[in-house]
């Protein structure tokens, strides 16, 4: 049987990571744990690339009591660096890199990234509110029941105006980045969305 799943593995249209040792070059992880990563990756995603639609099972099956979609919606398109609608295992670990093993700054700008959901290298009021939007979603009723409706809307307005320094309407990198290492609250806030990594 095993050959046959060779024969196989070998007819369905795979993408192959490149070498193993680029990788390691390229990211904070050894190449015995890029292994196990990859097996678990291509364990999950036989062709070897994942789509929207498999990160959006994903993160519902982690956030059963809220709706995880719009949220995974978000995470995909920073995960998916070329923006062609998937998401190759090198993409993966890439990301992972950054977020379990970057600097502060590496972070930072991963997350920036996230937010400027139209990639013109701004955040503005609105994108921050999408994603902060999507996030109360996904949490569920259950883990903040005291919630009123604008929530979001006051979260957002407060950590605006405090990024916001030059009071143009838009955060920039700089501004983003000068924010969150200077403001404490909004780095454990930034917290936050490790853990819904």
């Amino acid at each position: 049987s095993d050959k046959i799943e060779d024969e196989l593995e070998m007819t369905t249209v795979c993408h192959r990571p490149e070498g193993l040792e680029q990788l390691e070059a390229q990211t904070n992880f050894t190449k015995r744990e890029i292994q196990v990563l990859y097996r678990g990756f291509k364990n999950e995603c036989p062709s070897g690339v994942v789509n929207e639609e498999t990160f959006k099972q994903i993160y519902a099956q982690f956030f059963p009591h809220g709706d995880a979609s719009m949220y995974a919606h978000y995470l995909f398109n920073a995960f998916d660096t070329a923006q062609n609608g998937s998401v190759k295992f090198e993409d993966f670990v890439m990301a992972l890199s950054i977020l379990l093993r970057g600097t502060v700054h590496e972070k930072l700008r991963w997350t920036f990234n996230l937010y400027d959901i139209n990639k013109d290298g701004y955040i503005n009021k609105e994108e921050m509110m999408d994603i902060v939007k999507a996030i109360y979603d996904m949490m569920g009723k259950y883990t903040y029941p005291v919630l009123k409706e604008d929530a979001p809307r006051q979260h957002v307005e407060v950590f605006f105006q405090k990024m916001d320094k030059n009071k143009d309407g838009i955060v920039t990198l700089d501004e983003f980045i000068e924010s969150c290492q200077e403001d404490d609250n909004i780095m454990r806030s930034l917290q936050l969305f490790e853990n819904v990594m």
